[in-house]
């Protein structure tokens, strides 16, 4: 990335750090997130940022532990901002006074602008009264020398500060969001009017030196990708495909729990469209043989992730190994391994994805895509002439639908789901619906019930309809269909296929629920 402008992010453990790289992105400024307390001044001055931005965060700079950020951030002469704790770091920093209040601000707030500033100039005018998404309890009850208020609100009278001879800005608030309907223009105004950032990083760019690594880090290797037909593993080997042709060898495991017609598209896609090698294995019999009788759906993944990886190294094995593995690592797997709080968080469920590296694995990793967010990667595709089908679809868990069948998984169970799934997708689709909702899917419950269908009574299967709107997968809400719509496609469902006579829409949000059900 050394021939881009770049911003380096300091987190500070808010939950929204990864949307401001998702900002800045979104204006061409490539930026980087790194935990502030892995960020020492010669890491920093290698990185050449153009400038920093400190993230907001849950401490307080009045607790003795609380997180700081490095002394040399307002020491290199370089533009900061500070949003939210990042701000009042600063402001601590500098000489100024945080305090906790009684008066404190959680969401939707209007901030009354009394002045101009650089972030701020041609965004807001003087006068103005904005709304922004506030969530802090402490702030700032003194300025530090140099700094003058820009904008103020009710809970903090020091709701946008700059200190224009320094460069260094504050926000109270969270620009980054889009309850801030004005942020991504005050970022903007930050990376590429403070900062003098040229906002010319794009997939376009990206795809010509990724090549360009890829090459350089393979030579004459030979590389293996495990191709499970999702997004990120379909464009990260058609991207090493690009680069190295013939030494790269795909292996897609068929594990028997794919959607309707799923495989087939995928072999189709990858050995007749990008003429790229691949390995079919149908291991359907293999797996579904191991579930008979499983029914915690902790032991499913593991078991699914065992067999998964014990196929993957019989096939690797049979086409005479290779020197890399490629991984569709993503940018916010990155971030997760290295949180800037350090400690674990709470297990909620084993990550979808099945397998993990083998103990002892001799090869070095390809990972094309870790510097990538979910939505480039999308972009990346298309860019590289990918179909539709294939970047945009919906994510699908590595077990696929072994964890859409709440207990005991059968080969009869998937082949009825997977006709309850493509119907559902089929409609959402003929309604103009995929692309506005972030994952729908049907879940075949461990339940029958009694109906009437013609002059009989039946008693069979019931299933549950789940379909959410997302940004990034952390938070969702359920989408919401008319009750034509989903008459329609029970309607379809009860009628068409056999051993189901019950449809049932899910209606939680993440949380407190999950997206999927196991």
């Amino acid at each position: 990335m050394s021939q881009h402008d770049r911003i380096l992010i300091l987190d500070f453990g808010s939950q929204v750090t990864q949307l401001i790289a998702r900002r800045l992105r979104e204006s061409g400024v490539y930026c980087e997130i790194w935990p502030y307390n892995a960020a020492p001044e010669a890491r920093i001055r290698e990185f050449a940022p153009k400038g920093i931005i400190l993230s907001g965060g849950p401490a307080s700079v009045n607790e003795g532990e609380s997180p700081r950020p490095p002394a040399v951030v307002f020491e290199m002469g370089l533009p900061v901002m500070g949003i939210c704790y990042g701000q009042q770091a600063m402001a601590h920093h500098l000489g100024g006074l945080v305090e906790g209040s009684d008066h404190k601000e959680f969401g939707r707030a209007f901030v009354d602008v009394t002045g101009e500033c650089a972030i701020t100039q041609g965004v807001w005018a003087p006068g103005a009264r904005e709304q922004v998404w506030m969530s802090h309890g402490d702030r700032i009850t003194k300025l530090p020398p140099g700094f003058r208020v820009v904008a103020s609100s009710e809970g903090a009278p020091f709701a946008v500060i700059a200190d224009d001879a320094r460069r260094f800005y504050g926000t109270m608030f969270h620009p980054e969001v889009v309850h801030t309907p004005h942020g991504a223009q005050l970022l903007q105004n930050f990376t590429q009017g403070v900062c003098g950032c040229r906002g010319d990083w794009t997939m376009g760019a990206y795809r010509a030196e990724a090549v360009a690594r890829i090459r350089a880090q393979v030579g004459n290797g030979r590389v293996i990708c495990g191709l499970s037909g999702g997004v990120d593993s379909s464009v990260a080997a058609v991207l090493i495909h690009e680069a190295i042709g013939d030494q790269l060898t795909c292996i897609y495991v068929d594990h028997g729990l794919m959607r309707a017609n799923e495989s087939a598209q995928v072999v189709a896609t990858f050995r007749d469209r990008f003429n790229i090698k691949l390995v079919h294995r149908d291991a359907s019999d293999l797996f579904l043989g191991q579930l008979s009788g499983v029914t915690d759906p902790e032991v499913k993944r593991k078991t699914i992730g065992r067999l998964f990886i014990e196929v993957f190294e019989e096939e690797q094995n049979k086409v005479g190994g290779a020197d890399f593995l490629a991984q569709g690592t993503l940018y916010p797997d990155v971030i997760e391994s290295i949180s800037a709080t350090g400690g674990p968080s709470v297990t909620i469920k084993s990550h979808h994805n099945v397998g993990g590296l083998p103990a002892g694995m001799r090869m070095k990793l390809v990972e094309p895509l870790r510097d990538l967010f979910k939505d480039e990667v999308r972009a990346l595709g298309r860019e590289l002439g990918m179909p539709e089908e294939i970047v945009g679809r919906h994510p699908f868990p590595g077990p696929g639908l072994a964890i859409r069948i709440p207990g005991e998984v059968t080969r009869e169970k998937a082949d009825i789901l997977r006709k309850v799934d493509s119907i559902f997708l089929e409609e959402i689709r003929a309604a103009g619906l995929y692309d506005a909702i972030w994952q729908a899917f049907a879940v075949l419950l461990p339940v029958r019930t009694v109906g009437v269908m013609g002059d009989g009574r039946t008693y069979d299967s019931a299933c549950a309809l789940r379909a959410v709107t997302s940004t990034d997968g952390m938070t969702a809400d359920v989408y919401p269909f008319d009750m034509s719509f989903l008459t329609r496609v029970s309607n379809r469902i009860v009628n068409e296929v056999r051993g189901v006579n019950r449809v049932t829409y899910d209606i939680t949000s993440k949380p407190p629920g999950t997206i999927e059900w196991e």
